[in-house]
């Protein structure tokens, strides 16, 4: 009876044991391993992100009810940012990775990231045109689905069933605030043709992920300058024909003034730092993670909506708000993987823990020392520390 009654929690812990191998992996949930800094640093720098994504958003906003309507000219002027300093960057460099040397070997690759990440900003502006705010933020969650699975394809990563357990939360918090979009009756945007509008916020999102898996790819297995830099070049190209095709009736209808120049200025900072920044927390996470932590952005100009727009607040803004932010920790607490481990190059896409990366050392340090010993023991097990020694 003792014997059984001992059996029954040990089988216990071993189902539990289990079933969080199933949806975690072999991962050490103690507190102190989760909530590390690492993942405190993943966070801030994700709603930094959001947060110019809303100063876009706020001067867009400004130039819409200013009369100006010109998605190619702002885009124009962020790529030629880029252009101005990580292209000229680039220029500077000597060898295979100066910018001729770029060109030369992989300028069809990067035209083409270029293309569908400029198509991708246009099109999504278009949809307003033709649908409704509340389908475009519902829609526009579809570039996360699309991401893993193209992630899954050619990065070869491999997501644990508490990944999309933490996605489908981020898209409950999505759905909360566009609930209290429509209680607050916000479903801006235009109704003439929701079906186009939509297949169009579809396309976007599919473009965007198909943009941050080059992304990701890039920077964490070349350099983030020669992202940048590809992209301000071919960008200022694609975006300076398309502006000259679709737009010079729109551009020379602008009332220039100080405040039109200063709206133009803060979107095209607000547009280069996302640029700049987001690579650079793609390399610490993945592209999938980033765009999870990009689901607040909506809500930050909501926040920003309320004080200068005088929308209506709502208390489903901040129930969406931490519903996002726990989905986008449960995402990060437990790393994806690559199958390519056997040769050595799964930590390219591994985002470890900080325990995990302390014990790895650990293991590493320990390992040199034990074949150090080994090494340069004699027969008598005395370590020879010199010449003298060693003849004795």
């Amino acid at each position: 009876m003792d014997c059984e009654a001992g059996e029954v929690p040990s089988r216990a812990k071993r189902t539990l044991r289990s079933w969080r191998g199933f949806f975690c992996g072999p991962q050490n949930f103690a507190l102190k391993d989760v909530f590390t800094w690492q993942l405190f640093k993943t966070i801030l720098m994700g709603q930094a992100l959001s947060m110019l994504i809303c100063g876009t958003a706020v001067t867009c906003q400004y130039l819409s009810e200013a009369g100006v309507a010109t998605p190619m000219l702002q885009s124009f002027l962020n790529y030629v940012l880029l252009l101005l300093t990580y292209t000229l960057a680039l220029a500077f460099r000597k060898g295979e990775n100066n910018i001729f040397q770029i060109l030369k070997s992989k300028w069809c690759k990067y035209l083409l990231m270029a293309l569908t990440d400029v198509e991708a900003n246009y099109i999504v502006v278009k949809a307003y045109q033709y649908t409704t705010l509340t389908s475009i933020q519902l829609l526009d969650c579809f570039v996360i689905p699309v991401l893993m699975v193209l992630s899954w394809i050619f990065l070869k990563t491999r997501y644990k069933p508490l990944h999309f357990i933490a996605v489908v939360v981020c898209i409950i918090g999505v759905g909360a605030m566009v609930g209290a979009d429509l209680l607050a009756g916000r479903d801006q945007g235009s109704s003439s043709n929701v079906l186009l509008g939509d297949g169009l916020v579809l396309v976007s999102a599919a473009l965007y992920a198909v943009s941050n898996l080059c992304q990701e790819y890039t920077v964490k297995n070349l350099t983030r300058v020669e992202f940048l830099g590809m992209m301000g070049f071919f960008g200022t190209l694609i975006s300076g024909v398309q502006m000259a095709i679709l737009e010079p009736k729109d551009i020379t209808a602008i009332i220039w003034d100080w405040r039109i120049c200063l709206l133009f200025v803060a979107y095209t900072l607000c547009m280069y730092g996302l640029y700049s920044f987001m690579p650079v927390v793609v390399k610490m996470t993945s592209a999938t993670a980033v765009n999870l932590s990009l689901l607040t952005a909506d809500l930050f100009s909501l926040f920003c909506g309320i004080f200068l727009f005088h929308f209506n607040f709502s208390g489903l803004y901040i129930v969406s708000f931490v519903v996002i932010t726990l989905g986008f920790i449960l995402f990060n607490i437990v790393p994806t993987h690559t199958t390519d481990q056997s040769n050595g190059n799964d930590g390219a896409y591994r985002l470890d823990s900080s325990a995990d990366i302390q014990q790895n050392e650990e293991v590493m340090i320990e390992d040199l020392q034990r074949k150090d010993g080994l090494e340069n023991q004699d027969g008598t097990g005395c370590k020879p520390c010199n010449a003298l020694c060693a003849s004795k």
